[in-house]
């Protein structure tokens, strides 16, 4: 890993949102288990959604390229009696998969690096041997599921990751019999949910949900369906906050009337008090005279690191809770950033699930640590934009997890970056 460093730039320009990670795994995941071929566009070939690809073509899939997007023939699904599913550092695609796996009666051994294996699994030990899936496991990974799994009741905490019920959600209409997924705990991250449901109502599955339990009949067929993916509020959110504290961003191909939880990130930068201007698919933020204001980001989780960079130039405190599942993500979220914006001048207090953040004139600049993780690294590239001295970042590699044209698009909009030994990455001032 190396580093790279961000100058101080004033901000103005228009980028294009990638296409949403998030939208991107749960089409491929549905359209593999349409008997048939289906076409997803556009996809960028981050390091997630390739580990998605990997896994899927071990249970028997083919994918392959089709100008911007992929083709997804999954005739040949479930012609494995074993399959080795290496996740590399995907949370999404280990936990979506696991129970798909089960309910073709795959024997599958689950695999990962980086912070994955650590990760926290214990949902999937605690339910699926109720449903026939043995789980051979010294905690973490590698995971091992032996059996068919059989319908039923399934009772999951709701404040968990989303990503444990949306594994379920895949895998249960393949079933026989009918199921329903209790949840114990009020649900988090809903807008997941929501999006997990809405691709899979294109590929032809219904389900229900009604007073905290999600009620899905078994024996329905995903149908093979071309999909459009759409852009990444996730990822916007880095240009737009660019925008609230550095001058102006524009922001195309993110759809206002997206499941997304994360275009929350519009509302909340208005109430910063920055200029915010929408339409069906774009969306302006400039810089306005910013001030503290409490987040609850239960349902936001991935906005937490470059909301606490906004929070560094917003007059007054800022304070983010309900916060505590980020120090499960690539890295401990909330000491991470932390330690960046301190590193830089910052005035941020961490809190067992939250930050307190007190607003600065500027950041000074100076060196931080990027933790492999690249939601913290791409915040602290936006935080060097209104810095003195310019940012100084490590790792910055670990982009490529979710977005590999990141600093090309930071460039797009006039942003200035430099480095000494740069590859794999198009730059230039």
């Amino acid at each position: 890993m190396s580093d790279i460093c961000i100058s101080p730039s004033a901000v103005f320009g228009r980028v294009s949102a990638p296409p949403s990670k998030s939208d991107v795994h749960r089409a491929i995941i549905c359209a593999s288990l349409a008997k048939g071929k289906s076409r997803i566009s556009p996809v960028a070939l981050s390091q997630d959604i390739l580990a998605t690809i990997d896994c899927i073509k071990a249970l028997g899939a083919q994918i392959q390229l089709d100008g911007s997007g992929i083709i997804v023939d999954s005739t040949k699904i479930n012609t494995t009696e074993k399959a080795e599913m290496m996740c590399r550092e995907s949370g999404s695609t280990l936990r979506f998969l696991i129970p798909v796996a089960a309910s073709l009666g795959v024997n599958a051994v689950f695999t990962g690096k980086g912070r994955l294996p650590q990760r926290p699994i214990g949902v999937f030990t605690d339910i699926l041997p109720k449903h026939n899936v043995e789980c051979i496991t010294n905690g973490g990974l590698p995971f091992e599921i032996k059996g068919r799994l059989t319908s039923g009741r399934f009772e999951v905490p709701g404040d968990i990751s989303s990503q444990f019920i949306t594994g379920l959600l895949f895998a249960l209409p393949l079933l026989d019999g009918d199921s329903v997924i209790s949840l114990t705990t009020p649900l988090q991250s809903q807008g997941y949910i929501n999006m997990t449901l809405d691709v899979m109502k294109s590929f032809g599955i219904d389900v229900k949900y009604n007073d905290n339990e999600f009620f899905v009949k078994g024996g329905q067929k995903y149908i093979p369906h071309d999909y459009t993916t759409e852009g990444d509020w996730s990822q916007a959110a880095f240009f737009m906050v660019g925008g609230a504290i550095g001058g102006s961003a524009t922001v195309c191909g993110v759809r206002k009337n997206s499941y997304q939880g994360d275009k929350k990130i519009a509302e909340l930068l208005e109430q910063f008090g920055a200029k915010v201007e929408q339409s069906d698919d774009t969306v302006t933020v400039s810089k306005g005279e910013l001030k503290g204001i409490d987040i609850d980001v239960s349902q936001i989780p991935d906005l937490v690191p470059i909301l606490s960079v906004c929070a560094c130039f917003a007059k007054g405190k800022t304070h983010i809770y309900n916060a505590g599942r980020v120090r499960l993500k690539e890295s401990d979220r909330l000491t991470a950033i932390a330690n960046a914006l301190n590193a830089c001048g910052g005035n941020v207090t961490e809190e067992p699930e939250g930050l307190i953040i007190e607003g600065v004139p500027s950041l000074k600049g100076g060196f931080a640590d990027g933790c492999n993780d690249h939601r913290i690294v791409m915040s602290m590239a936006i935080a060097a934009l209104c810095s003195e001295e310019g940012i100084t970042i490590s790792d910055k590699e670990s982009i490529t997890k979710s977005y590999d044209n990141f600093f090309d698009d930071l460039i797009c909009i006039k942003w200035k970056v430099e480095s000494g030994n740069i590859e794999n990455f198009k730059l230039h001032t």
